[in-house]
């Protein structure tokens, strides 16, 4: 299977960028089922919190492979005084902080991109969950068969009623209860820390920007999705009958803006012949972002 944008290579970047760039300093917020850490970016020092994470859905990796570019290009362009878009960035990043977790999931991207062997704990296991296959190229849950974007709560139950999914799956299990998979405990644990003023969840696929969650949404959230979609030429949604995703989370216990980024267009996995098409598309609305 194609392996795509691994975790190994991001946590090399996650290390180079620390390392060379003074204005980048990189966390462990907690670990994966399998023990993998998480890592989060920070990058900048303004008053105002900005939060982007990628790949909560395993086979939705490209994404994390996009918020690496524009982390990178971020601290070339900050580093050199170089226009980003015809932007400063050293002006953006006095005002705004980016906290950038680039890669939620790491244990379901690399079942996703290279599948299971004998050799895994869970083997059997997995094999079960996915019905049998071995190819696990449509996986989108955690390695425990949760889908860490049902996860939050944020009438959770409603979301557990409307997947109907009652035991690990590949996709739309919620968990036996909020945040009991260590992934979206560990997200949510930095989001209660750090307060952010605004969040952005990069998934795949529909060139889409869904603002809104039951009316708890601030005033400008509307106004907010139409800039970022002004940026990138997404489209913003306002979306109903969905539950328990960190932006509906965060928009619900905060009243603060929240955005899910659907990028790109096509079938998931999107391959990463599609980043080039894409990563000018998701510049712009990040860029954006850190100006709302």
């Amino acid at each position: 299977m194609s392996e795509g944008y691994s975790y190994e290579t991001m946590m090399k970047q996650c290390e180079q960028l620390a390392t060379n760039n003074p204005f980048i300093e990189a966390y462990r917020i907690g670990c994966s089922v399998m023990g993998k850490p998480i890592i989060a970016l920070r990058c900048g020092c303004g008053p105002r919190n900005v939060h982007v994470n990628a790949s909560f859905h395993a086979n939705e990796w490209i994404t994390s492979a996009l918020l690496m570019r524009f982390v990178t290009e971020l601290a070339e362009a900050y580093r050199s005084g170089y226009l980003l878009d015809g932007r400063i960035v050293a002006e953006l990043c006095r005002e705004t902080t980016l906290w950038a977790v680039p890669m939620v999931n790491p244990d379901g991207v690399e079942l996703a991109q290279r599948g299971a062997d004998k050799s895994h704990p869970l083997y059997e296991r997995l094999i079960e969950w996915n019905g049998g296959l071995t190819d696990f190229s449509g996986w989108k849950a955690n390695i425990r068969g949760v889908d860490l974007n049902d996860q939050f709560p944020a009438y959770w139950e409603e979301e557990c009623k409307r997947r109907g999914v009652e035991g690990p799956a590949p996709r739309d299990y919620p968990g036996p209860y909020p945040l009991s998979e260590p992934e979206a405990a560990a997200l949510a644990e930095m989001t209660e820390r750090v307060q952010f003023d605004t969040v952005i969840a990069l998934h795949t696929q529909g060139r889409e920007i869904y603002w809104n969650y039951r009316d708890c949404e601030p005033a400008n959230a509307e106004v907010l999705a139409r800039k970022l979609g002004t940026a990138s030429g997404y489209t913003p949604v306002k979306l109903s009958g969905s539950d328990a995703g960190y932006k509906d989370w965060f928009i619900y216990r905060y009243r603060r803006p929240g955005f899910t980024v659907e990028a790109g267009y096509g079938e998931n996995p999107l391959p990463l012949s599609n980043f080039e098409s894409i990563y000018p598309e998701i510049r712009s609305l990040l860029l954006e972002s850190l100006r709302l």
